[in-house]
């Protein structure tokens, strides 16, 4: 049962996309998240018996928010907010959200093989989960889409062809009657389109009411930053000045290539 000043302090909450901010009785801010769902994850929050958690529940005092219309944008800012603040709970207890990353090499046969491993500070990933379990549904998919092999990608284990070969769904990789030359060619379209674009790239997503847009501007590979604009708005010079110039990591260029890839493949 959630404590009355809690409840209180989550009165005036919406259900809408943002980023919370939960503060003690100084006033200083001791955490940071994002929800599709501002109250209900706060709830969740404020009901947790996890050791963290509950001290939050016992240091909260105040509650702010900023709605964002978009997840990916919330996403953004969410990690932009943390990397500036630092809050301690954030520090001391926040989980890494992708474990899994999406990596390529070759197998003995020359074939170039998608496989989804535990990330490696060390290594680039292609694309980022959450949990394997994510990464091995996003790459059936992948496959399918690409018309990859399941076998090769170790996603089917047999002796003889994969299960999508008798569906015509793969093109006999996985029996080496494919060329390699002409399977790789796919698999390196897949790792193109996985790339931030090249240019300046003004990505649209739903703004915080009906009446507007919000805007990620992408430029040469590199995210700088989100705004918002009027919802009829196509003017370059407009979305440009609407931009709040941002710093681009790797964090940000995963939240942006899982918002392109799940558009793209889904």
């Amino acid at each position: 049962m959630m404590e009355s000043y809690l409840m209180e302090l989550l009165r005036d909450i919406p259900n809408e996309v943002g980023v919370y901010f939960i503060y003690d009785s100084s006033d200083r801010l001791i955490y940071i998240g994002k929800s599709i769902h501002l109250k209900k994850r706060l709830i969740q929050h404020f009901r947790s018996t996890d050791y963290r958690e509950l001290k939050i529940q016992r240091e909260a005092s105040r509650i702010a928010y900023e709605l964002m219309g978009d997840e990916t944008i919330a996403l953004l800012h969410e990690s932009d907010l943390i990397k500036l603040h630092l809050p301690k709970y954030n520090r001391a207890g926040r989980k890494t959200k992708y474990t899994y990353g999406l990596y390529t090499q070759v197998n003995e046969d020359g074939y170039k093989q998608l496989l989804v491993e535990k990330i490696e500070p060390s290594k680039d990933e292609i694309m980022s989960f959450i949990s394997y379990a994510e990464g091995k549904e996003r790459l059936f998919a992948i496959t399918e889409r690409y018309k990859l092999c399941q076998k090769i990608n170790l996603l089917y284990k047999s002796k003889g062809p994969c299960f999508q070969y008798q569906l015509k769904g793969c093109n006999g990789g996985c029996i080496r009657q494919e060329e390699v030359e002409i399977y790789n060619s796919r698999v390196n379209s897949f790792i193109e389109a996985s790339e931030l674009p090249l240019g300046e790239v003004f990505i649209q997503v739903k703004g915080r009411h009906d009446s507007e847009k919000g805007i990620i501007y992408i430029k040469d590979g590199t995210y700088k930053g989100f705004g918002y604009c009027k919802i009829n708005t196509r003017s370059k010079n407009t979305f440009l000045k609407a931009i709040n110039l941002k710093n681009d990591n790797r964090d940000t260029r995963r939240i942006i290539k899982r918002h392109l890839l799940t558009k793209n493949i889904t």
